[in-house]
């Protein structure tokens, strides 16, 4: 039976920057991984890392303190999350970070100009403070490169790209940055070939940085090991139970478990138990092994469970190769949503979590993204270059539809068409005034982001004029659910009461979230997530 100081479960960010801070505390620590790959959500992802008063943002100037970053989380969070778990977050955060950045080969910089979700909030960032990966050398992973888990959408070969260039490279056919941007990738690309290194960046490198770090302090990570059950024994969690090599094996943990073995995106069943209609584990781009098997266990080890109804919402787009994040093409001037009514019900440049939320609470079931030719010229969508046609199996799939007139195309997507065209042209009258009086889209520095500095009179509004006219389907996706395990300020699992369950803790999207329902910028998944690993870690060693 192997025995270790400190078991893992999960070999996402949450896990690994646990598993990484307990083995330099001196003790003995292993990884057990569900997927035959490492890395979960984090190494499919952007990586952005949301912690505020971090070492990198300081040294690049950001005017950010303390007392800034507790009162936006306060506005943010509001009265969902104990006081005392958000203060944790701020202040082990930077300590989180500048662990990373001393016992890994992980660098980062910071994104600057990717706004907090809601800089106009008292201590919100117009400028951010989210930082990002830079280029990891994957040759620094030797055959474990083979096993990290793939990109969700994967960089074009022959670039080194980071997430902060995906705002110029929409714009490639419309502004001199988007063909600069493109230039800078292939060069750094080059670059970094010629030195004989094998560049990955974002969530390939947050996650690849990870696991070099816990090769190098010698932590095993064995894939392939789902977990069974939590085992407890006189009222604390003292190992698990996994499956490897189709043998279930007991694991020992002589100071403690930490769950961080993601949420339960893939679990129709729980999706349907905890969450409201309508919802599908199809419209989400977490990692495919997130099916709440760590949730489950700790509840059945008497943890109590919050959140469970919410999730790191954003718009999803069906198509039939799997949904589609729609994040830029949302900002960009020249589409609306429209629900059932053929009516706009939202602003369509918000933070991603609360466009779905706007979903939920209005029953604006379903809903479409109506766009014109003009918009398919001038920018990119997904990985498709302007003016290029769609592919014909979106059409196929009922994900897209295409008509002339506005009225055919309302016909088409069965909602009413006096009501769609009514609705355009009110938006285009709103869109040539270069202000949106319904939904004040574009009034906020984060609407602006994404959005086309070159259209004028705003970078986020443009009429929808020149036919064909499309829709695309907009469904309430995710980036992962972030309901789960009940845990206090130091990362330990609680019951009903709030009293400890010893032994226990939790972390990344197994544990319910931080941020609450809210989402303050940037990374606010992987910032707590890493944050709360490596608290876990610490409270272990200490205890």
């Amino acid at each position: 039976m192997p025995e270790f100081d400190v078991v893992v479960v999960g070999a996402g960010a949450a896990g690994m920057a646990g598993a990484l801070t307990a083995a330099k505390r001196g003790l003995r620590t292993v990884v057990i991984e569900k997927a035959a790959v490492f890395g979960g959500s984090a190494a499919r992802s952007g990586a952005g890392i949301w912690v505020p008063n971090n070492e990198v943002i300081l040294a690049a100037g950001v005017p950010d303190t303390p007392a800034k970053a507790s009162e936006y989380m306060s506005r943010v969070v509001g009265d969902d999350v104990p006081a005392a778990r958000i203060q944790a977050y701020l202040t082990n955060g930077p300590a989180m970070i500048a662990f990373l950045l001393r016992n890994s080969p992980l660098r980062f910089a910071w994104m600057e100009g990717y706004s907090d979700y809601y800089p106009e909030l008292p201590g919100g960032m117009p400028n951010g403070r989210s930082v990002e990966p830079q280029a990891l050398d994957a040759n620094i992973l030797g055959a474990e490169y083979a096993n990290l888990n793939p990109s969700y959408i994967p960089s074009p070969p022959g670039t080194v790209v980071y997430t902060i260039d995906y705002k110029w490279l929409a714009l490639i056919a419309r502004h001199p940055k988007g063909l600069a941007t493109a230039t800078e990738m292939v060069s750094r690309y080059l670059a970094l070939t010629l030195q004989g290194r094998k560049p990955i960046t974002m969530g390939q490198a947050l996650a690849g940085g990870l696991r070099a770090g816990l090769l190098a302090a010698g932590v095993p990570v064995w894939l392939n090991t789902p977990l069974v059950d939590l085992v407890v024994e006189g009222g604390r969690v003292t190992g698990v139970k996994a499956v490897q090599n189709g043998q279930e094996l007991l694991i020992r943990a002589r100071r403690g478990v930490i769950v961080g073995s993601g949420g339960f995106e893939h679990n129709e069943a729980m999706r349907k138990q905890y969450q409201q209609a309508p919802i599908g584990s199809g419209w989400t781009v977490g990692a495919a092994a997130n099916t709440g098997d760590g949730i489950e266990a700790g509840q059945r080890a008497g943890a109590e469970l919050d959140l469970m109804d919410s999730a790191w919402w954003g718009p999803m787009i069906p198509l039939p190769e799997g949904p589609y994040f729609c994040l830029s093409e949302r900002t960009l001037p020249g589409n609306i949503f429209v629900d059932a009514t053929g009516r706009r019900f939202v602003n369509e440049a918000a933070p991603y979590g609360d466009v779905v939320h706007v979903m939920y609470e209005g029953n604006h079931f379903p809903a479409w993204m109506v766009t014109d030719q003009r918009y398919r010229n001038r920018y990119l969508f997904k990985d498709l270059s302007p003016a290029l046609p769609y592919p014909e199996e979106w059409y196929r799939s009922g994900a897209l539809v295409r008509d002339w007139t506005i009225e055919g195309l309302a016909a088409k997507i069965g909602v009413p068409p006096a009501a769609l065209r009514a609705t355009v042209t009110r938006f285009n009258a709103m869109a040539r005034a270069g202000r949106d009086t319904d939904f004040r889209r574009g009034d906020s520095r984060y609407d602006a982001y994404f959005a086309d500095p070159t259209n004028s009179p705003s970078p986020c509004l443009a009429e929808l004029v020149l036919p064909p006219y499309y829709a695309m389907k907009i469904v309430p996706g995710d980036l992962g659910t972030n309901g789960g395990l009940r845990t206090d300020a130091r990362a330990r699992v609680l019951r009903g009461d709030n009293t400890v369950i010893p032994g226990l803790y939790a972390a990344g999207n197994a544990s319910s979230a931080v941020m609450g329902y809210g989402y303050a910028g940037a990374g606010s998944t992987l910032g707590p997530a890493m944050t709360f690993g490596y608290v876990a870690a610490r409270d272990i060693a200490s205890s």
